[in-house]
């Protein structure tokens, strides 16, 4: 039997539920996927977007979950024998088991939010936390409706540091998952013009970002970004809900983690900060000056939580992008390799031109060049079209020397390329794949960004799969 997560009992009180069946004592976890749900694990089934969960509790409990999750409704549909849990809405369910959770934790929680950068200073604060005791983070990017419930659910009742990305992108969204997650310390990384076509103005966006200082506890801490043009107003709101101290960071000289030099290199960085009255000098394991910068807040934060700070800096060289956010692979061309950076899984101007900044310090190859691969970024509103052809000064300044663009909406940057640095453009990423696959070669740096709309990601797969790395052809050679 694995570690325990819950048992059976303490699910069914928190959640109210009538229990049916021969229940399992405990479970190892929890799912709301029935393709990827592991043995000994509870099985949600959550009504999504386009499938309803309920349709495929049997190859849940096939696949070896230990238990099932299900609405009174529907409940009907299951043989009396299969081990459930009912209850009225599984969501609303999944929610009060999170509450459980944060009932039970004694671990010192973090919550993170912001236009730009959650999920890598979540993962950045999972990887210096990590060292120094349990931690507990959110996956990959569960940070809505349903992703912070179960990431809070999930929080083993052992755990030392519980680290949760909420995001939003409608006013109102924040705040009942702040309430949930009760942090300990808040993070906003940033607010910039994401999802103006859902607010009316950047402050708007700030407003709603400062809903996570709605669920933070007393004597807690807001980390703020004091180079941002809405710190005033953030640390307004902050005092606002109650929060006496803030900590900034950037490089203001008002900071309190403050940046004193960076060494931006190809594919690391390294940092001489202080950080809380602390002089520290580290190595950070991924490139770009936003990567630094976010770096102070997770130094930061992890102090304030109790963490060693050395211990904590010595361990960010040990950070590694997340999946779709950096993550850098070889494709193995004719005449050598070329290097893939997939930057594929989001996209808004701030981090279009933190990407773009990397891609243009990046070392190239013999005869190599900078390729940007570029979709549209969404949910910008009217001034959508003039964002992304203002973009083109990035793509300039940085010495990007071939642009392709794929979407509506990069029409406007395309057409503000001067044509030396015109790769090829298309309606869709699909479109775009041959076009780029030919024009690879070897010692080019090629770095693809887009909305997740923009299924950018399928250029990515096309070409590692046509390309394959050198490590995998020598393998297959053997």
């Amino acid at each position: 039997m694995s570690v325990a997560l819950w048992t059976a009992e303490a699910m069914r009180d928190a959640m109210k539920a009538k229990a049916r069946g021969a229940l399992p004592e405990s479970v190892a976890g929890l799912s709301i996927d029935s393709r990827t749900v592991a043995k000994e694990e509870a099985y949600f089934a959550i009504k999504g977007d386009v499938h309803d969960g309920h349709a495929f509790v049997e190859a849940a409990l096939r696949n070896g979950a230990a238990l099932a999750v299900v609405e009174e409704a529907q409940a009907h549909k299951f043989a009396e024998t299969l081990p459930l849990l009912i209850v009225p809405d599984v969501l609303a369910g999944l929610a009060d088991l999170a509450c459980a959770a944060r009932a039970r934790t004694h671990a010192q929680v973090i919550a993170v939010t912001g236009s730009v950068g959650k999920t890598s200073t979540k993962e950045a604060l999972r990887c210096v936390l990590m060292a120094q005791g349990l931690t507990h983070a959110s996956a990959a990017s569960f940070n809505n409706h349903w992703g912070v419930p179960l990431s809070l659910a999930r929080c083993p009742a052992e755990a030392k540091y519980a680290i949760f990305e909420i995001g939003m992108n409608h006013a109102g969204e924040i705040t009942p998952l702040v309430q949930m997650v009760r942090p300990h310390v808040a993070i906003i990384t940033t607010v910039e013009p994401v999802h103006l076509e859902f607010f009316g103005s950047v402050e708007a966006i700030a407003d709603a970002k400062a809903e996570i200082f709605a669920g933070v506890e007393s004597g807690g801490v807001a980390v703020l970004n004091r180079d941002n043009p809405q710190f005033a107003r953030l640390s307004k709101a902050a005092k606002a809900a109650g929060i006496t101290r803030i900590v900034s960071f950037g490089e203001s000289e008002d900071a309190e983690a403050r940046l004193l030099d960076v060494a931006l290199h190809s594919d690391c960085s390294a940092v001489h900060a202080s950080v809380l009255g602390h002089d520290v000098t580290y190595k950070l394991g991924v490139p770009g000056r936003h990567m630094a910068i976010n770096s102070l807040a997770v130094l930061a934060a992890s102090s304030l939580t109790g963490a060693d700070l050395a211990r904590s800096a010595l361990a960010l060289s040990q950070m590694q992008a997340p999946a779709g956010r950096g993550v850098r692979t070889h494709l193995g061309v004719a005449g050598g390799r070329a290097l893939l950076i997939d930057e594929s899984y989001n996209a808004n101007p701030a981090s279009m031109r933190a990407a773009i900044s990397v891609l243009g310090n990046v070392q190239l190859g013999e005869q190599g060049r900078r390729v940007a691969i570029l979709g549209d970024m969404l949910e910008l509103g009217p001034a959508g079209p003039e964002m992304h052809a203002q973009l083109a000064e990035a793509i300039r300044s940085h010495a990007v020397d071939l642009v392709f663009c794929c979407g509506p909406l990069m029409r406007s940057l395309w057409e503000a390329l001067p044509s030396n640095r015109r790769g090829g453009y298309a309606e869709s990423s699909a479109a775009l794949e041959s076009d780029v696959a030919a024009a690879v070669r070897a010692g080019d740096a090629l770095m693809i960004k887009g909305s997740l709309g923009s299924k950018m990601k399928l250029i990515v797969e096309a070409l590692q799969r046509r390309f394959p790395a050198p490590e995998t052809l020598d393998d297959m050679a053997v």
